[in-house]
């Protein structure tokens, strides 16, 4: 898998990143979700993985052609939206070698690969349930 850096929303010691795949998808790189009261209300599939990302992190999406990057939709992939604000996404933990290899993790966080159209539908207003309920 081949990624396209779209951007990174960075702090001192942090960094989610979000990219761009040849395979129509997003990897969302994010910090690891350990909080047993996160975790407790998701039901996460085996093979699946949970990350905290900030919401601008998404404005990257104008890189990829999309007139906006803001979060109109929150669905899945976002499972919940935290007390300060940051976005709980839950998907499949990305293991491709390839795709690892172009990019620089910390050991607390991890990444996951979403479908370009469940990272768009999030750019659309509103058609499925609110999951805006502070985590």
């Amino acid at each position: 898998m081949k990624l396209r850096f779209l951007g990174k929303n960075s702090t001192p010691g942090d960094s989610p990143t979000l990219y761009a795949t040849d395979r129509d998808s997003y990897v969302v790189q994010g910090w690891k979700v350990y909080a047993n009261d996160l975790l407790m209300r998701l039901d996460v599939p085996q093979g699946q993985t949970v990350i905290e990302v900030p919401p601008e992190l998404f404005e990257h999406l104008t890189k990829d052609g999309h007139a906006t990057g803001k979060i109109k939709s929150f669905t899945t992939p976002i499972m919940l939206i935290t007390e300060q604000g940051t976005c709980i996404l839950q998907g499949p933990e990305m293991h491709d070698p390839e795709a690892l290899s172009q990019m620089r993790m910390p050991d607390y966080e991890i990444c996951i690969e979403v479908p370009k159209s469940s990272i768009t539908a999030l750019l659309e207003e509103n058609s499925g349930p609110d999951h805006l309920s502070p985590a």
